[in-house]
């Protein structure tokens, strides 16, 4: 059983405000590139170019997308929206969709996107873990010790 108090904790913690700020920002922003910039280099590109360029942008879309339903509901639990039973749930529990994969010779601004996606991702991720997951497993001290010490060293 996950125990509410300890989600509600983590989940105010300075490291959570951080994150779903940098994931509003991040998403924001490769909509942005993705309705302009990025849009106008897809159409100078190659039909194979294009064609990958399409895909990849889709797996970058639904990664943060499913990263920015989970900040939202973690982001709702510690507003008091939502119980956090309810946010132990499998249905708004993130789900890896796997990394994007850069297309060869993508524009710059397309591989920068995709690895912060990446990063953004292994953090909440682990915060994931951290709040769910690791709650419900027995006490292992020596785990818990290098999760804190991975933590404690992750930007």
């Amino acid at each position: 059983m996950t125990k509410p108090g300890v989600i509600l904790d983590r989940a105010s913690a300075e490291l959570f405000d951080r994150t779903f700020r940098e994931g509003m920002e991040l998403i924001a922003e490769v909509s942005a590139y993705l309705d302009g910039i990025g849009r106008l280099e897809s159409r100078r590109m190659s039909r194979e170019a294009a064609s990958a360029f399409a895909a990849e942008s889709m797996r970058l879309t639904t990664r943060l997308m499913q990263m920015t339903s989970w900040l939202l509901v973690q982001k709702a639990v510690r507003e008091g929206e939502l119980a956090p039973e309810v946010a132990a749930e499998p249905l708004y529990r993130l789900k890896d969709s796997g990394a994007p994969r850069v297309p060869p010779r993508a524009p710059d601004a397309l591989t920068g996107y995709c690895r912060r996606a990446d990063r953004l991702f292994e953090r909440v991720s682990r915060m994931d873990r951290q709040l769910y997951v690791e709650l419900d497993a027995p006490a292992n001290p020596v785990a818990s010790q290098i999760e804190r010490l991975r933590s404690a060293f992750v930007v």
